[in-house]
């Protein structure tokens, strides 16, 4: 499970659920889940929330948002939809899909917290 802290967990979801094309395994307050593949889920946690496990032993991590934190490479045989979709609910255009070094077709975009999404997909040629 990947889960990434979020201002705004309502936000963030109705974010995920539009690029996705699918509906959250789990949304509860606190925590909202995607699954990615059979054994991945996206967990969608309010900032708020993981605040009060970390107490004071870390920074808020209000005090990041904006910039990257992580990056979620997410494979999609129709990349140029799925990249489409999330610039119309308000994704931050990084880099345009397009062929990369190491064989993928990749776009990078940043979602309303900052983090980075790569949107791939496989060359046919790739070993």
């Amino acid at each position: 499970m990947i889960i990434i802290y979020v201002a705004d967990q309502q936000r963030s979801a109705g974010f995920y659920k539009a690029i996705l094309n699918k509906e959250p395994v789990l949304d509860v307050p606190g925590m909202t889940e995607f699954q990615l593949t059979n054994d991945v889920l996206l967990g969608i946690m309010p900032e708020n929330s993981i605040a009060k496990i970390l107490a004071d032993k870390t920074p808020h991590p209000s005090t990041g948002n904006g910039i990257p934190r992580c990056e979620l490479y997410l494979f999609s045989d129709d990349t140029e939809k799925m990249y489409e979709r999330a610039l119309k609910v308000g994704a931050k255009e990084i880099s345009k899909i397009q062929d990369r070094d190491w064989g993928d077709s990749v776009g990078y975009l940043a979602d309303p917290d900052g983090h980075i999404i790569a949107l791939a997909k496989k060359k046919t040629d790739n070993p």
